[in-house]
């Protein structure tokens, strides 16, 4: 929001929320009705295309905000170092908005304009005339309305709005006030209008210069260089004409210089030229790929789970996994393809970056999802793609990585422990979280209880957690006998008293792993607090018990660039076994924490506090 909004500042769809598309609806049926009814020679192609050029236009920017991201994540070219945060993901959210207005107003010229209907697919008069008009009244118009806009009027009701983004992304170039992006509709219409006006338009010079405006606009605002010198070289007076997105971001840490819209040239005539642009353009360009100093290593989870990365879509990323939207089920046919290609192929590829004191945070994403950890016959594939993110983090000097979701116990890869045995000389720390995420667990149970059910597939977390209760005096109920029996091998006489052998259900606090079916959950009594043990949690299917988050706790403020969610955990809520990596390498504990190794759980909680994380309330 503006820091004194004006009239028509808000969109006038905006009371639907996420029901605005049905604006556009009427003129998409009349649109498909008109081109089945009609004749074929009073069928109008260019009135059917305008819907699936809408969807271009959307498709258009998502790949833009995907490739920004990644190549931010990864830091080489990246312009501007300062992060993002949720508060800028909320304020862009809307991208779209832009697109919904553009296409009300094409069906409204096409259904009342002569000249805007039944267009011929190319005119080469056309084009070219739209060439000269955009290079000269376009951008002339432009600079001035910029310029303008920046006055403090102006300024402090609409375009401070776009200027609360310093570190752009693709999508800040449409983050305007209503009324600021009415001004650039009819601005960028003068070409187009006269084409219509003159009957020289055509199918390819609409979908041409719209496609040319929003590649222009993302390219200028994907904070990475990727315009190379040598164009430059080949072609000097190309700097007058066509800018860089290192250019444009002068323009949002500057403000005052920078004003032109695609062309430098009218910055160049009138003195408003940043001095150090061309400096600011050869370091991006120089900038190589940024070294972390921690690795989180995850995978995909859930099919729909690749949209929620933070490289995917930017809004849902931003949100819980658990919420998800009605129109996900439209994107069922991309999501089965992306599974049936990451099934056969696939390569580790960053998806974020943080801050976090003197350290460089990274997180990788193997391409697999989670019902692929059950497969058998996908274990070793897994185990490969696993080391071989192990070895380049090696190369690269990285000093811990963590194994995150991908430590899938001892059938997988005996808890990480065999990729020690195959690396023995490893200098990268290898953390599965493991003793973080059982403190955080038994700093969850209330004060004063006597009794807990372990239920679930028990684990490494989940047989530590019972031999701490246990010789804390609490009784610790478990339902499985194979764990049970092993549990007894490892404690001693006196712990073993504790431990009960029974498929009880009455217990107020359970400690659930995965596969806690719904049958055993239904048995639990009212009141009931389940505390996950395990990275995934379980279903909320009774409305009379309490459900903790996976082990996890809140984020210190000066971790920066937090602006999407861990998986289902809330804003700023990092899982324990992500925690575990960045105190390890804080404390430089110079061991790898795999395999049945578990750290000091007391040493571990009060660094892991030290360092400004915070346990999460626990409902009641």
């Amino acid at each position: 929001m503006a820091t004194n909004p004006g009239i028509l500042t808000d969109w006038p769809w905006t009371p639907l929320g996420s029901y605005k598309y049905v604006v556009l609806a009427p003129f998409v049926v009349h649109s498909i009705h008109s081109y089945i009814t009609k004749d074929e020679n009073e069928r109008d192609l260019s009135n059917f295309l305008i819907f699936p050029f809408l969807l271009w236009r959307m498709l258009h920017n998502q790949i833009w905000i995907s490739l920004s991201r990644y190549r931010t994540a990864k830091g080489n070219n990246r312009i501007v170092d300062r992060t993002i945060e949720f508060e800028q993901v909320d304020r862009e959210r809307n991208w779209d908005d832009q697109i919904l207005f553009n296409g009300i107003l094409y069906y409204l010229v096409n259904l009342t304009m002569k000249g805007g209907s039944h267009l011929p697919f190319w005119r080469t008069d056309g084009i070219l005339i739209t060439i000269l008009i955009h290079a000269g009244p376009v951008e002339f118009i432009y600079y001035w309305l910029h310029r303008a806009l920046h006055h403090h009027y102006l300024y402090s009701r609409y375009h401070s709005h776009h200027h609360s983004s310093i570190v752009t992304e693709p999508i800040t170039s449409v983050i305007h006030p209503f009324a600021e992006h009415i001004s650039y509709f009819l601005l960028f219409a003068i070409p187009l209008m006269t084409a219509a006006l003159t009957e020289t338009g055509s199918i390819a010079l609409f979908l041409f210069y719209i496609t040319f405006v929003d590649f222009m606009n993302n390219m200028g605002h994907c904070n990475f260089e990727l315009i190379p010198k040598k164009l430059f070289s080949i072609f000097p007076p190309l700097k007058y004409i066509m800018y860089t997105p290192s250019y444009h971001s002068l323009h949002h840490t500057q403000f005052r210089t920078n004003y032109s819209l695609f062309m430098p040239f009218y910055d160049y005539m009138y003195g408003t030229m940043d001095k150090s642009t061309d400096t600011l353009y050869e370091t991006s360009l120089k900038r190589e790929e940024e070294s972390a100093n921690v690795v989180h290593l995850t995978h995909l989870t859930t099919p729909e789970s690749i949209y929620h990365l933070r490289v995917g879509f930017a809004s849902l990323a931003s949100k819980p996994q658990s919420t998800s939207q009605w129109y996900m089920w439209l994107m069922w046919p991309v999501t089965f393809w992306s599974m049936i290609v990451t099934w056969f192929y696939g390569q580790t590829f960053v998806i974020e970056r943080n801050i976090f004191k003197n350290l460089n945070l990274q997180t990788w994403a193997i391409p697999r999802y989670s019902i692929q950890y059950t497969t058998v016959k996908q274990r070793e594939s897994i185990n490969c793609l696993i080391e071989e993110a192990i070895v380049e983090a090696e190369r690269k000097g990285i000093m811990v990585l963590t194994l995150g979701l991908l430590n899938q116990g001892e059938e997988m890869n005996s808890n990480g422990e065999l990729f020690i045995r195959r690396n023995p000389k490893l200098k990268v720390k290898l953390v599965d979280g493991s003793s973080l995420a059982v403190a955080v667990v038994l700093n969850s149970i209330p004060k004063g209880t006597t009794q807990v059910a372990i239920k679930g597939n028990l684990s490494k977390v989940s047989n530590s957690i019972a031999i701490a209760l246990c010789r804390r005096g609490v009784q610790v109920f478990i339902s499985c006998e194979y764990g049970y029996k092993r549990l007894t091998e490892t404690c001693d006489s006196e712990t073993q008293k504790n431990l009960v052998l029974s498929d009880s259900s009455s217990q107020q606090i359970w400690l659930v792993g995965d596969k806690l079916g719904k049958k055993e959950q239904m048995k639990a009594s009212k009141g009931t607090l389940f505390i996950p043990f395990s990275q995934f949690p379980p279903k909320k299917l009774r409305k009379d018990c309490f459900y903790c988050n996976i082990p996890a706790m809140s984020a210190p403020v000066h971790l920066q660039n937090l602006d999407s969610c861990e998986n289902w955990l809330p804003r700023r809520v990092m899982s324990a076994w992500r925690i575990a990596g960045i105190v390890h390498a804080l404390e430089e504990w110079n061991v790898h924490e795999c395999g049945n190794m578990m750290f000091s759980i007391e040493k571990i909680w009060k660094a892991t506090l030290e360092h400004g994380f915070r346990p999460l309330p626990v409902p009641t």
